[in-house]
């Protein structure tokens, strides 16, 4: 009976360093299933109103949508996706010094924005997205290289 009572111990020592292992281990699987098929790209979201803090995801490009997933997340689904169609850089800067809290200095950040009924371009971003130059590059190709009427 002496016996039980230190196993039981052992066990409540160990039971936290299994379950931060096994989910390390779900998120590192899940990023690996997003990133075989290619067409994707590590950057930060948030909202452009700056209440939220960024959160470093992936984002996949779809031929209609950016597919943004959260990276230490077991959620299957994007948690946002924005729509290509009228969809418009607003603005770019490099990070402000209350950026850098969250975001690492060698990004560029973007606002992004949908245009408006008219056709004309928004005049305020709605989501800020934070990438490096390459990854950047590749982000304004897709949102240009939108199929004939899909603007």
């Amino acid at each position: 009976m002496g016996g039980s009572v230190p196993a039981a111990a052992e066990w409540l020592l160990v039971a936290p360093v299994v379950l931060t292992l096994a989910f390390l281990t779900a998120v590192a699987l899940r990023r690996y299933a997003l990133e075989r098929r290619g067409g994707g790209v590590e950057c930060y979201l948030r909202a452009a109103d700056g209440a939220r803090p960024w959160r470093i995801g992936f984002a996949r490009y779809g031929s209609e949508v950016l597919r943004w997933y959260r990276v230490f997340s077991l959620w299957p689904r994007p948690t946002v996706e924005l729509s290509r169609r009228g969809l418009f850089v607003v603005d770019r800067r490099s990070p402000s010094p209350a950026d850098l809290g969250g975001l690492t200095p060698d990004v560029a950040v973007i606002g992004v924005g949908w245009s408006h009924a008219d056709g004309s371009a928004p005049t305020a971003a709605v989501y800020e997205l934070a990438m490096s130059e390459s990854a950047l590059t590749g982000f304004r190709s897709w949102v240009e290289s939108i199929p004939p009427g899909g603007a």
